[in-house]
């Protein structure tokens, strides 16, 4: 996950109703969801689909209520979904953002993949940007063409328990997953509650198994690394395997340092005190064998990826690997250049350093590293042969560069960095940017890199905010293609199957 950079505002949607368009028959023909674990498959046939979320768009006279396309691959149509769609619940309310965080896992367990809407910008009642979020069901269908979606929100009476305060921001981040014992689980993270240590220390909820069983975690809670003090932001991002989670605290103080950040490891079962077991926490100074060390407003823990991830000494793949994104991170006397680094979460739950501080000045990296790039503010990792010892071909790292920009021109165009994650960074890294292998003109602010995905087959890259009027793309790209090679993928709107119309395509993508 990524968020904020300096100059860039919030993100918010608009919707409208379009379900089953070009192909709803085909889909109404599949007998049952089959379970084809491609991680997106809303339709249990097998395929991969794509949710594209738009937290800008209006929808019916609604401004900035958000909405989400979800694309069925195998040409088995579109369904637009928002808060105002048959199945969904609530309404479309202005300023809702309906779609700012997504993930995705089959929570119910019946072959479909389902989808986890995060709105973090809804109002609970009368209490401002509380946050809210729910599942949206698969069917053979499609995406909310099944059941009605279950809702999370806080109250004394809601699933969540507690209560919802103003700018709590539930659902800013979502992750989710099966564990590696069969239980589905999802966390919510709510980066704005403020606790006992403070204002927005953060919070999250844990939810698991069928019943959804609610665990509630902070930095309070007994083991979770350090202590909950004002403007931790525990919970702004997350990440999730089937054997761990983890939780970025990017506003932590280090030794006196402001926005250092950090991040807390866990794993996804409970423990004696009911929450998801603690592995460990650390910063920058405290990974061990990195050489990097905690400065203020690093915002180390701003994004997070995490796979699957196996070794030539193990027999499966038991550990796992993590991304951490530090957009603010100065690179020599260049502030905010930005940097991502890498570790292995072990088996026996310790951790590796992989690369301490990957940033553009590496040896034979494109590009170089500026003032205000922000490089990591969005960080994408597959894996795609998780069972076999990970390789510089098989583990591929997506790096977002959203403030970019060349010589002076195009100011925070953005752009996308892909690295080899278990080699030499700059033995196959590829730069894309607009007008440079991403096929839009570069215009100021464009802001690309805020939004990546990873697919088995490629990086999607969001341009939410493209240049003119346009309502934004998603672009995909094969993890070998050349920088230069056109788009494997493009899901635009007004370009079949897509209907038109929307502010900021591309903004969140799973």
């Amino acid at each position: 996950m990524r968020r904020w950079i300096a100059g860039l505002t919030m993100l918010g949607c608009v919707a409208i109703s379009a379900p089953g368009l070009e192909g709803g028959s085909a889909m109404a023909a599949e007998a049952a969801c089959s379970g084809g674990g491609t991680g997106s498959d809303y339709n249990g046939d097998g395929i991969r689909d794509t949710a594209i979320a738009d937290p800008e768009a209006t929808v019916e006279d609604k401004a900035r209520a958000g909405q989400v396309t979800v694309v069925h691959g195998g040409g088995k149509g579109v369904t637009v979904v928002s808060q105002n769609s048959a199945n969904v619940a609530d309404s479309a309310e202005a300023g809702d953002r309906f779609g700012y965080s997504l993930a995705t896992y089959d929570a119910d367990q019946d072959g479909c993949d389902d989808l986890v809407v995060g709105t973090p910008y809804e109002d609970v009642g009368t209490v401002r940007d509380g946050g809210y979020l729910q599942i949206i069901y698969g069917s053979t269908t499609g995406i909310g063409q099944g059941k009605a979606s279950k809702a999370f929100v806080q109250g004394a009476d809601q699933p969540l328990g507690g209560a919802a305060e103003a700018g709590d921001l539930l659902g800013y981040a979502v992750a989710s997953g099966t564990s590696s014992t069969g239980i589905p689980y999802m966390v919510i993270g709510a980066p704005g509650e403020d606790g006992v240590g403070g204002m927005d220390v953060g919070f999250l909820h844990y939810v698991s198994g069928t019943s959804y069983q609610v665990a509630n975690v902070s930095q309070e809670s007994l083991g979770v690394w350090e202590d909950a003090e004002p403007q931790d932001r525990f919970g702004a991002s997350l990440a999730a395997t089937d054997r761990y989670f983890t939780v970025g605290v990017p506003g932590e103080s280090v030794e006196g340092k402001t926005f250092a950040g950090g991040v807390s490891v866990f794993k996804p079962s409970l423990n004696t005190e009911g929450i998801p077991a603690p592995v460990f926490g650390f910063s920058q100074t405290r990974a061990p064998g990195s050489d990097a060390s905690a400065e203020a407003a690093d915002r180390f823990g701003t994004s997070l990826a995490m796979v699957a991830n196996r070794t030539a000494a193990e027999t499966a793949p038991t550990g796992a690997l993590l991304a951490v994104g530090v957009p603010g991170e100065d690179v020599g006397d260049l502030v905010d250049a930005g940097g991502v680094a890498l570790y292995r979460v072990n088996p026996n739950s310790t951790l590796t350093t992989v690369n301490g501080l990957l940033d553009q000045d590496f040896t034979d990296v494109a590009g170089a590293a500026a003032p205000g790039d922000f490089f990591g503010q969005d960080v994408a990792l597959v894996n795609t042969a998780p069972t076999q010892v990970s390789s510089a071909t098989t583990v591929k790292l997506a790096v977002g560069v959203p403030g970019n920009e060349s010589s002076g021109e195009h100011l925070d165009k953005g752009g996308v960095q892909v690295f080899p994650a278990v080699a030499a960074a700059g033995a196959s890294d590829v730069w894309r940017e607009p007008g440079d292998g991403i096929p839009v003109d570069p215009a100021h602010q464009m802001f690309v890199g805020t939004s990546l995905a990873a697919t088995p087959a490629g990086v999607l890259v969001g341009v939410a905010y493209e240049s003119g009027q346009a309502p934004g793309a998603v672009y995909g790209f094969g993890w070998t293609a050349a920088g230069d090679a056109a788009p494997s993928q493009t899901f635009k709107p007004g370009e079949a199957p897509i209907p038109a119309g929307g502010v900021a395509f591309g903004a969140e993508i799973r």
